[in-house]
């Protein structure tokens, strides 16, 4: 089982910022106020489930520290660009060191990314469309 110790400093903090991205995006897709508590508390309430009982020890490692500050002041084109970003080299960084791993990953950042959606009063158009792209850098690799 791959860990923190099998990967770069930076590749370490670009698994988090994939994660914590996938929550932030689909956050911002469709904004609003009380919304966005709502959305916040399910990805906490994911990543500490995760954090507790998820299968994939890489997993349960990430979730211990997720990557704190990640998205702040960043607007929503540059969230995307970055949290994309991320996705695709974090995935490229686990086919290459612990390719048993990937499934895991790429499970976890979808299921994110479909918890903080369905948070708030259904799932939005806006909110289809940044899991998509998610989906799409997650498989890209």
């Amino acid at each position: 089982m791959a860990g923190k110790a099998d990967f770069t400093q930076e590749e370490w903090k670009g698994l988090q910022q994939g994660i914590m991205g996938t929550a932030l995006l689909v956050s911002v897709s469709d904004p609003g106020f009380f919304e966005t508590f709502k959305e916040a508390g399910a990805a906490g309430r994911h990543l500490a489930e995760a954090r507790r009982g998820h299968e994939s020890e890489l997993i349960r490692e990430l979730t211990e520290s997720p990557a704190a500050g990640f998205g702040l002041g960043l607007k929503p084109q540059e969230l995307e660009s970055e949290t994309l970003g991320a996705l695709r080299r974090a995935t490229s960084a686990l086919q290459a060191k612990a390719p048993d791993e990937v499934d895991a990953y790429r499970r976890f950042g979808g299921d994110v990314a479909r918890s903080v959606a369905e948070a708030a009063d259904g799932v939005a158009a806006g909110e289809t469309g940044a899991i998509d792209k998610i989906t799409s850098a997650l498989e890209a690799a």
